[in-house]
């Protein structure tokens, strides 16, 4: 039990002595998505279907003005998927997070902020969708993240604002029929960031 103890300090005041990323700096990040957007409505029926979550990506770079409270800009290429009984829908954005964070203890940060995003492509099922209601849309990012010298390692939440949906008349729903996505991103984002 004492081992247990003296282990646990040692390894708390090891990680409170850690450099940080310290200062303005700029640099690249990547990670994992892990993704689901709205509701899918058919025009022939009322009821809404719920997405099933999928793993998508992102990459793109970040700067970072300022230290115990920053502010960081970054720019994401993003790919989402998600998945609606046999269908998939797949979207491709650019997100612009503009987050304000303060570090809490050590290397240790949280951080929040609006997310500006602009859709570059959509498609369900095989059929590209070019009537998206608005391009532009804005959510909330919000998380934690650890920096260790150069190194960056943040989980954050994302949820869209912006009412936007994406119309397009399916394969199998008969003439005339139109279906609805909510493009709003409902997702975890998982990342990793160099400082150069």
């Amino acid at each position: 039990m004492q081992k247990l103890v003296v282990s646990t300090l040692f390894i708390t005041l090891f990680c409170l002595n850690l450099n940080a990323q310290k200062g303005s700096s700029f640099g690249i990040k990547a990670g994992l998505n892990y993704n689901a957007n709205g509701d899918y409505f058919e025009s022939i029926s009322e009821n809404a279907q719920d997405p099933d979550r999928n793993i998508g990506y992102h990459i793109g770079v970040f700067g970072k003005i300022g230290n115990d409270l920053y502010f960081r800009p970054e720019l994401v290429y993003t790919s989402t998927k998600s998945d609606y009984n046999s269908d998939d829908f797949d979207m491709k954005k650019l997100d612009l997070p503009l987050l304000v964070g303060a570090k809490i203890i050590g290397p240790v940060s949280v951080f929040g902020g609006p997310s500006f995003q602009y859709i570059l492509d959509t498609e369900f099922d095989g059929i590209n969708i070019d009537n998206v209601e608005n391009d532009f849309s804005v959510g909330l990012n919000f998380g934690i993240g650890l920096n260790l010298n150069k190194i960056g390692i943040d989980l954050r939440y994302e949820r869209g604002f912006s009412n936007n949906e994406a119309t397009f008349i399916g394969n199998n729903l008969g003439e005339g029929a139109v279906s609805r996505i909510d493009t709003r991103p409902d997702q975890l984002i998982l990342s990793l960031s160099i400082a150069l």
